[in-house]
C-alpha cells in the first residue's frame, strides 16, 4: 500500500483553509517515507473559469497531478488531504461498476455549482462523482453526516444515495454487511475527519457535535475492509491549531490508517 499526500486547501470554503495543508504535512511526518509521495499543490488560489466552482483552475491542476501519481503507484493508495475534494481524482482512479463508496463525513458533500452556498468544491465533490457517472449512487453510503443542506437532501433522495447515522455505525459488522448488500465487490473509504466527535478529536476547522467516536470509526473501517477488498481510501480535513495539537490527534489518525491497511 502506498500513500499520496496532497496538501490541497483550495477546495475548502474556510478562511482558515491553509491549516488543511499544514495538517496534511503533519500526517506526512508519521508515514513511511519510502512509500509516500507528495503531490505539489499550486500556491495560487486559482479562479472559477466560469464553472461555478471556486478556485477551479488550481483544483484541476492538482487533479491532473494526482491522476499521474496514482497511475504510477499501482498499488492501492491512501490519499492524505488537504481538503476532502482530493477524493475526486482518487475515486475516479479506481472506479468501476463493482465499487462501493463509503463517505464518512459530517457533511454529505452533495451540493452542485447551482445549489452550493459557497462555491467550494469540497461541498460538491460527492455529487460530482455521482453526476459524472464515476460511481453508482446506489452503491454510495454517506455515513455519520449531521449537517445537510435542503438541496443535498433532495439530491440524495433523487439519486438513491443511502445514509447511515452515527447511531447506525455502532454496529460495525451490520454496517459492513449493509455496504456489501449493495452488490459491490470492492470498497473505497473516504474519511473526512470532521465525522469524528470534537470531544474526541480537536484538529477540525468547523467541529460539529454528536459525531462518531474514534474507536467506533476504527471498528467500522476494520469491519469494512474485512468484508470487502479495499480499492483505496482518503483521510482528509485535518486542521490542527498548532504543532502540539497535531501531536495530540496523531494517535487517532494512525489508528485509522492501521484499520485501513487491515
Amino acid at each position: 500500500m502506498t500513500f499520496l499526500v496532497v496538501p490541497q486547501w483550495q477546495g475548502s470554503p474556510s478562511s482558515r483553509a491553509m491549516r488543511l495543508a499544514e495538517g496534511a504535512e503533519a500526517i506526512r511526518g508519521d508515514l513511511p517515507a519510502s512509500a509516500t509521495t507528495l503531490v505539489e499543490v499550486p500556491l495560487e488560489a486559482g479562479d472559477a473559469q466560469g464553472t461555478g466552482i471556486a478556485r477551479f483552475s488550481s483544483l484541476q491542476l492538482v487533479r491532473e497531478r494526482m491522476a499521474h501519481e496514482l497511475e504510477a503507484a499501482g498499488a492501492p493508495a491512501i490519499v492524505i488531504g488537504g481538503d476532502c475534494a482530493v477524493s475526486s481524482a482518487a475515486v475516479a482512479h479506481v472506479a468501476s461498476d463493482d465499487l462501493a463508496l463509503v463517505w464518512f463525513d459530517a457533511h454529505p458533500d452533495l451540493n452542485t455549482p447551482t445549489t452550493s452556498p459557497s462555491g467550494a468544491f469540497a461541498g460538491m465533490v460527492l455529487a460530482s462523482l455521482i453526476d459524472e457517472g464515476t460511481v453508482d449512487a446506489r452503491r454510495v453510503i454517506v455515513a455519520g453526516a449531521r449537517e445537510w443542506d435542503p438541496a443535498e437532501e433532495n439530491f440524495a433522495a433523487e439519486k438513491g444515495v443511502t445514509a447511515a447515522t452515527v447511531e447506525q455505525l455502532a454496529d460495525a459488522d451490520a454496517f459492513a454487511e449493509a455496504v456489501a448488500a449493495t452488490g459491490a465487490t470492492r470498497v473505497y473509504v473516504h474519511i473526512d475527519l470532521d465525522v469524528l466527535d470534537p470531544a474526541d478529536f480537536t484538529g477540525l476547522l468547523a467541529p460539529i457535535p454528536f459525531g462518531v467516536e474514534t474507536a467506533q470509526l476504527v471498528a467500522a473501517v476494520k469491519a469494512l475492509v474485512a468484508r470487502l477488498p479495499l480499492a483505496g481510501a482518503t483521510i482528509a480535513s485535518f486542521a490542527p491549531e498548532s504543532a502540539a495539537s497535531a501531536v495530540e490527534d496523531a494517535p487517532s489518525i494512525l489508528r485509522l490508517i492501521a484499520a485501513l491497511r487491515g
